[in-house]
């Protein structure tokens, strides 16, 4: 797997700023209906104690919108990812079925307000650095078209930007097609949530995904 780098730009902004990885080997296949009941059944309990002010003042969303501002970019028009989801099930929409992968992988993010990135693997060139969004900069998100990264963080490989807390690359997205995945959760606070969370998501992979070869980290 490539090695990840802060660029320096984006840590004297973001002092704080922490990554959480998650490496594995996994089977994608759609959600089994024992994975979806239980999913559906955990999101029915976080709804109740989601509204509005409840999901602004959630601290890894709080953390994530204030460090959008430090950037420079409008967290209200470019929603992190964890409270687009976290507004869909508040307003009563279900969770999206993907794939028993990235089922996980949001199910985690509305439980946590982490706005996780998912990547398939073998699909990044080279090393990643994190950093900071240019003006004019191409980026494709999945279901979003052309999407202005200018000022976001985001990860590049050696062929471009292809992820943000707003919104994943199609370009790196996991598809049926993948046997390898990177999941990036990004901490702007020192959180002590994160440990947790990347521990519940390799246990999930591992149930409802067969995942093997899983390696956790911290950047």
């Amino acid at each position: 797997m490539p090695a990840i780098n802060i660029e320096a730009k984006i840590k004297d902004i973001l002092p704080h700023i922490k990554l959480g990885c998650i490496e594995a080997s996994v089977d994608v296949h759609p959600s089994s209906p024992e994975q979806s009941k239980w999913i559906h059944q955990q999101l029915e309990k976080i709804k109740i104690s989601l509204s509005p002010e409840s999901i602004r003042q959630t601290t890894t969303v709080k953390a994530t919108k204030d460090a959008y501002r430090a950037l420079g970019k409008d967290p209200n028009r470019y929603r992190p990812a964890a409270e687009a989801l976290m507004r869909r099930i508040a307003n009563g929409k279900d969770l999206y079925q993907i794939s028993n992968v990235v089922d996980v992988l949001n199910y985690i993010s509305i439980k946590t307000g982490f706005s996780i990135c998912g990547y398939d693997a073998q699909l990044i060139s080279e090393d990643i650095t994190l950093g900071i969004g240019a003006e004019g900069e191409p980026y494709e998100g999945i279901g979003r078209g052309t999407v202005n990264i200018d000022s976001l963080p985001v990860f590049r490989d050696n062929q471009g930007a292809f992820g943000t807390p707003t919104s994943d690359s199609t370009r790196t997205m996991i598809t049926d097609k993948t046997r390898d995945i990177l999941y990036i959760f990004i901490s702007f606070n020192h959180n002590n949530e994160l440990e947790q969370a990347i521990s519940e998501t390799a246990d999930l992979l591992q149930k409802y995904a067969m995942a093997s070869h899983i390696k956790t980290y911290y950047i």
